[in-house]
């Protein structure tokens, strides 16, 4: 039996599905979908709105230009120098010392004093040898008159010519006694060998001394080696009659002339260095041996190369650098100047420039002062203040 053919009932049948339900999601989809569509919309324009105002704000709010000092690189020869350290030494010192043993009775100098060669320092008891010397030269008279008598006597063929020999004989042994007394006597007085100064004063009067003991130093410091070496690599640069400049820290700023006088012929093994010798001239005695210096050696001049101040080079880890200027039109016709960091190839520093033997060109201008606050791209402008001394040179005392 069909319930729905009752007359009592009514409704639809129970297979009929209600639309009211479907009706209703799919209005909240469509309701949820375009609120979500909007939402999403809204936030990709807030996001492109707020990216296009921030690239027009930094647009339109550029840093200001970073005052620096520039330079222009050129084209110049500079001086070919080898640089090494060495030490001075004196041409001619020595530790006065005695040849004999004795008791000092005499002392002749004055410790630090100026002495020329042949200048009597010390006296030694020679009292002996004195006694010695009188008694020789007695000895050599009476030889000396035996001798003039036998001779008469052998000319008148009175006398015979073995007296004559034996009176010869007797002659120079007591001339012989004479001369090596007189060279003992000479050994007790100690004598300044050479022209230089004198050291300190190591001995005594009274104090006995013995053969080899120090009695002062003497130095001629009028002329001077400059020892040093270089590496085997360099040595093909050297000859003999080349100029060297020395300079020592005892007098900063100041530098001393001098000239290569020898050339070690063998190289060592254990360093690979050859040694060299120059000789420094020292008119003003204020050199002293056992400095140490820095010895600089003028080598025949290379070709022209590229140079700029030396603190335009930014030195790092990751290469050698400088920072370009280039001139940049703007919109409105004016010019502007921008830098570029440019990598280099760099030489030799000689007095305050820097070889750039790859990078740049004759004429480029690049910052010397100011480096620090750039970037490359950046805005500069040229300073009128003056550049400082590169590098700061001490006074001359």
């Amino acid at each position: 039996m069909n319930i729905v053919t009752e007359s009592k009932l009514s409704g639809k049948p129970i297979t009929d599905k209600s639309h009211k339900r479907p009706v209703r999601m799919v209005r909240w989809f469509i309701v949820v979908g375009t609120l979500l569509t909007v939402l999403v919309g809204g936030l990709v324009w807030f996001n492109y709105f707020r990216g296009k105002m921030i690239a027009q704000f930094f647009a339109n709010n550029k840093p200001p230009a970073v005052s620096v000092n520039v330079a222009t690189a050129k084209s110049e020869t500079i001086p070919n120098l080898l640089t090494a350290v060495g030490d001075l030494a004196a041409v001619h010192q020595v530790n006065v010392t005695s040849d004999v043993n004795g008791r000092i009775t005499d002392i002749q100098f004055t410790a630090g004093a100026s002495v020329k060669a042949g200048t009597p320092l010390v006296q030694l008891f020679d009292g002996p040898e004195q006694g010695d010397l009188a008694n020789f030269k007695a000895q050599q008279r009476v030889a000396q008159i035996s001798l003039d008598r036998a001779k008469q006597l052998a000319e008148r063929q009175v006398g015979p010519q073995a007296t004559v020999d034996t009176a010869q004989a007797a002659f120079d042994q007591a001339s012989a006694g004479i001369a090596k007394t007189e060279a003992i006597i000479s050994q007790k007085l100690v004598r300044a060998p050479f022209d230089g100064e004198l050291g300190v004063r190591k001995v005594e009067v009274g104090q006995y001394l013995t053969a080899g003991t120090q009695i002062v130093s003497l130095t001629d410091l009028s002329v001077l080696y400059a020892n040093f070496t270089v590496t085997e690599k360099d040595s093909g640069q050297l000859k003999v009659g080349q100029i060297v400049r020395i300079a020592v820290d005892a007098y900063p700023g100041r530098t001393f002339e001098g000239k290569i006088t020898t050339i070690e012929p063998q190289i060592a093994t254990e360093t690979r260095n050859i040694r060299v010798q120059a000789t420094i001239q020292n008119p003003d005695r204020i050199l002293k041996p056992g400095m140490f210096v820095t010895t600089t050696v003028v080598l025949p001049n290379k070709p022209p190369v590229i140079t700029v101040p030396e603190t335009a080079v930014d030195y790092t880890l990751y290469g050698d650098s400088v920072y370009l200027l280039s001139e940049k039109k703007e919109e409105d016709g004016k010019t502007s100047l921008t830098v570029t960091r440019t990598f280099v190839q760099t030489g030799n520093r000689v007095e305050g420039r820097a070889e750039i033997l790859k990078g740049l060109k004759d004429g480029d201008r690049v910052v010397a002062v100011g480096q620090l606050k750039l970037q490359s791209g950046s805005a500069v402008t040229v300073s009128n203040d003056p550049v400082p001394p590169i590098p700061a040179k001490p006074p001359r005392y």
